[in-house]
């Protein structure tokens, strides 16, 4: 049985929490299907103009589910539900704001990314250890890191793999307002429905110049997770995934 949080529309916003469907801070293949269909959903729903992502209470989201990492027998899968997942993501139509409340790590940085506005908690953090795990980012942000913290803050964020308080990733670009520790969620809200009071078309058209051609995000999408998957079938990488995992049990 799930209890994972469902989508829940307040108004024309859509409020989505981003974990596992058995309630981990993490993104398996089955979370990452789940965002895919939601958004999905959701750009072709009238009533939804502005979309919210969530964490679980004091964490925003601490990455991939390393088990499925670990599991070549779920890699087909968990690959095309993520490449399904970020395409989805890039190519989405109408505006999307995070609030995160505690950690945003892996994934659950990258995610933050594609998003309009991020509005963080005071106490939370952003890591991407990707080159740490003998990874490489995934969901574009070889594109859109440098774009949004410059080519030094995003050559510094993903390969020394800095961790970035709220103050600093406002400072570099990432976070777009910082508010006291448990009031994110209020605040994005807030921000959601400004949002969603303005004309539609005119936001929906002018958020689609901002943005900018979506091609070349899935195409490095696709090419990075080509990469991803490469590595996960490398002994050594494996083998430093496994070390990684036996000590965070």
């Amino acid at each position: 049985m799930s209890i994972h949080p469902q989508p829940e529309l307040r108004g024309h916003t859509l409020v989505v929490t981003v974990s596992s469907h058995d309630g981990r801070p993490v993104l398996d293949r089955r979370a990452y299907a789940s965002l895919a269909r939601t958004f999905h959903e959701a750009a072709v729903n009238d009533d939804v103009r502005v979309v919210v992502l969530r964490g679980l209470a004091g964490c925003f989201c601490l990455g991939g589910d390393f088990s499925e990492f670990l599991d070549a027998t779920k890699h087909q899968q968990l690959i095309a539900a993520v490449t399904d997942m970020f395409r989805t993501l890039a190519t989405f139509p109408k505006p999307v704001l995070a609030c995160v409340d505690g950690d945003a790590v892996g994934v659950g940085c990258t995610i933050l990314f594609h998003c309009d506005m991020v509005i963080a908690s005071s106490g939370s953090t952003f890591r991407v250890p990707f080159v740490d795990f003998g990874l490489v980012p995934d969901a574009a942000t070889s594109i859109l890191a440098p774009q949004k913290l410059g080519y030094a803050g995003a050559f510094r964020f993903f390969c020394l793999g800095d961790t970035l308080h709220a103050e600093d990733a406002k400072a570099l670009g990432l976070v777009g307002e910082v508010v006291a520790d448990g009031s994110a969620e209020e605040a994005a809200l807030l921000r959601a429905r400004q949002l969603g009071k303005k004309p539609v078309a005119a936001l929906l058209q002018t958020r689609g110049l901002l943005k900018g051609d979506t091609n070349a995000l899935c195409d490095r999408i696709d090419q990075e997770i080509s990469l991803f998957q490469q590595a996960l079938q490398d002994d050594t990488t494996l083998k430093r995934l496994q070390r990684i995992a036996r000590l965070a049990a």
